[in-house]
This record gives structure tokens, sequence and C-alpha cells, in this order.
């Protein structure tokens, strides 16, 4: 890493593309989850700030002695949506939210330890075997159509969580379109030089236009941070939300090797065993401190794929200098003010275009994989299925036992389980080569 590039005005312009970027995917976490779990504004604006100081070590600490790469390390996407589901999930069944956020915190240990003891033992390399081209393309789409739907929502002026009196807010669908379109055609029609800052363009440019358009007031101002533990609520024991959140844990391994194998070719060599030792367990670390404070656990963030691939900004120096900044963000009261007043539908819009760059991901993974009208059921089932599950409302599941509701009900979680007992149960590859022996012999009379 060339510390001397520090003078040129690039790599300060690309850390402030990374600190927005940075912030336009966490700054949406903690305000969705404080309010699912029904949290006065001055505890959600705590979750807020430590969210950002906590982020931004994080980021720094993976790009200097961990995976050594640009990979936002950030509060997953995956886990975000698993407890948000479960939330309505739970709260159908008569769960408090007291109780849930209690185990939740149980869960989350449990998996920051696997995860961390994964990581120092080193075996990381052999789990990341299991996730192999058609499982990652599986869980590229799936993640993708996830986090799509809840940024959709933003654009279209619809709250996060469920609500059934909602309505698309017109205005603001309009504005979040137009803002998606300029940052596309930045990325596309700007000259070269230009392209790698659509996202940060987007942002700026749609923050002052929404405050102007829609005459936005201030939030309340908090003086300082306050650090409580267990905010959700103390630890408790539910078998069925402990053991979602196991799981979860495990399959959330997938960001890792996601990250690490789609930026492979970006770096120009394939990620080593020390890479994936040092990134699962400083993960590991960081998912332990979320369940301690209440936050959503970390993972490098598989998004960050579409954004190297947008902005074609590699090099890990403007990245540690976006989390740094970010750190500092949290640090400084009024600095975390004033950012967490950015619109979400700004933001949503934004993060919308980044993230349709993991079709790209998608892609990239299953050419690999051999598809014929015998084995396409390896990837057509898994998403298919995980598809309409994430479409079917909560209650459908009503029936279904505490301790495998959870699970059932989240159409990702469905989805990667299925491609990987698919995957390591049957030789597809088999299947296709027997098939072609049985067509040449055929050929052959």
């Amino acid at each position: 890493m060339d510390w001397t590039s520090l003078k040129k005005t690039s790599v300060w312009a690309g850390g402030v593309q990374w600190l927005f970027f940075i912030f336009a995917n966490i700054v949406v976490i903690p305000l969705t989850v404080g309010q699912a779990f029904h949290l006065d504004h001055d505890k959600i604006g705590s979750l807020l700030q430590l969210s950002f100081i906590i982020t931004g070590i994080a980021c720094v600490a993976q790009a200097w002695i961990g995976h050594e790469r640009a990979i936002m390390e950030g509060q997953s996407g995956l886990w975000w949506g698993i407890i948000l589901t479960l939330v309505v999930t739970t709260s159908a069944s008569g769960m408090s939210l007291k109780t849930l956020g209690g185990s939740l915190a149980v869960g989350i240990f449990i998996s920051a330890a696997l995860t961390i003891v994964i990581g120092l033992l080193g075996i990381g390399p052999y789990i990341a075997k299991l996730f192999n081209d058609a499982v990652m393309g599986v869980f590229m789409l799936l993640f993708g159509f996830q986090l799509i739907q809840i940024f959709l929502k933003g654009m279209l002026g619809l709250p996060f969580g469920k609500s059934t009196d909602a309505s698309i807010d017109l205005k603001t669908t309009l504005f979040s379109i137009v803002l998606s379109a300029l940052v596309i055609i930045v990325s596309i029609k700007a000259p070269k030089r230009f392209r790698s800052y659509a996202l940060l363009v987007g942002i700026i440019v749609g923050w002052i236009g929404y405050a102007l358009i829609f005459h936005t007031k201030s939030m309340s101002h908090t003086s300082g941070i306050s650090v409580k533990v267990f905010p959700l609520g103390n630890p408790k024991w539910n078998t069925g939300v402990i053991v979602t959140a196991v799981i979860a844990g495990l399959l959330n391994l997938a960001n890792t090797f996601g990250a690490l194998k789609g930026t492979d070719d970006m770096y120009g060599n394939e990620t080593t065993k020390g890479q994936y030792r040092r990134s699962l367990t400083i993960s590991g670390l960081f998912q332990g401190i979320a369940g301690l404070l209440g936050l959503v656990p970390y993972a490098p963030f598989v998004s960050s794929i579409g954004f190297l691939q947008q902005t074609k900004i590699v090099d890990r120096l403007p990245y540690i200098i976006g989390g740094f900044l970010f750190f500092l963000v949290g640090i400084i009261p009024p600095a975390g003010h004033f950012f967490a007043t950015m619109p979400l539908s700004v933001g949503s819009a934004v993060l919308f275009v980044a993230y349709v760059q993991l079709f790209n991901s998608h892609r990239s993974f299953i050419k690999n994989v051999s598809s014929n009208s015998l084995n396409v059921y390896r990837v057509a089932i898994p998403v298919f299925v995980g598809v309409v599950i994430m479409t079917l409302p909560s209650q459908y599941f009503s029936t279904m036992p505490d301790f495998l509701r959870p699970v059932a009900a989240n159409g990702l979680l469905v989805g990667i389980i299925l491609v990987l007992i698919l995957e390591h149960v049957y030789n597809w590859n088999q299947l296709e080569d027997d098939d072609q022996d049985h067509e040449q012999k055929a050929e052959n009379g």
C-alpha cells in the first residue's frame, strides 16, 4: 500500500465516496431494527452512532490486518433480513420483543464463537469448497432479491417493516426514479475519470434535491453517545430463535466466501488460507461485539463487488480513509447527527443502482455451472422456492413448529439450504456425463 498516494486528490475523493457508500449501507439498518423493536428515539440514536463507530473500526481492521482488500465490513444484509423477518414471525406467535432480542443475543454469541473457531483453526477454505459456483450463484441472486426488495420499498416511500395501511408515495417514487436514472447516466455517459464517482454524485445531488423539494426538518440533536449492553433484551433462551441465529451465522459465512471469491479477478490472485483465517476471525470478533451492543452482526459486504465494479477503485488506501472518516462521524455527535438526516429514499435510490451489480456477480458464478434439461433442478428449485417464500405473508407459516418457523419463513435461508443440499447429495456433473454418453451411443447406432 503506497502511503505517498495520500497527497493525491483522487485518493481522498475515493475515500469520501467510500464514506458515503459505507454510510448509505449502514444508516438504514439500526434505524429499521430500532423501529422494529419499538425503541425510543434516544436509543435508536445511540444504536446509530455505535454502528458508525464499530463499522469504521471493522473496515479498517479488515483492510489492515484481515483480508487486506477493499471490501466493506458491515452489518450483514443476511442477518438484517433475518432479524426483521423474526420480528414479524415471532410476534405472530405471541413472543415478546424482549424475549426475541435476548434470544437473538445468545444465538449471535454462539455463531460468533463458531466463526472465530473456524477462523483460528484455518478451516475456512475447506468450508468454502461447499460454497461452489452453483451455491454462490444462487446466493448472489437471492441476496440481491432480498436487498433490492428493501431498497425498492425505500424508493417507493414505503416503511421497511410490516404495515397493512401503507401506500406508495408518488412524489417520493418519482424523485427516487429520477435520482437512480441520474446515477446510471453518470456511470455510463460521463467522462471515464468521473464515472467512478457516480454514487457520490447521486448522494450529494439527491440529498440537496430532496431537502429543496420536500423541505425536510432536522432531527433532534443528541449531545453524546449512550452505551447500553443488550438494548434489545437481556439474554434469554428460545430454542427456535437461537437455532435460527446459529444457522444464519453459519450461512453468513457465504458473505465472506462470496466477497473474497468475487474480488479474486480484480486483485489478480486467489484468496489465500491466511486471508480466510484472518477475515473470519475478525468478523467473528465483531459479531460478538454486535451481540453485546444490540447491533446487526458483521460480515464482508458482497455488495462491495458491485461498488468496485462501478467505481474501478480497488486500492485499499481510499477504503481505509473512508472507514476512518466513518469512525470519526460516529465519535463526533454533531457529525453523526448531520449524516443521520439523509433521507432513506436517497440512500435507497443510490444503493439500488449499486446492488443491481449483484446480478453480474451471479452471472460470473453461474456461467461456470453447466445446465441442461436434466440438471437444471440444482439451481432452479432453490431460486424459485426462495423467491416465492420471500413474497409470502408471515401468517402463512403460523402452523409450523416454533423452532422451524423462523427458518422456513426466510426465502434467502431456505434457498441457500436447498442449493447446499442439492449440490452435495448428488453428482450433477456425472448426470451430465451420463447423458452425453447416452446421446453419443444413440448417434453411433
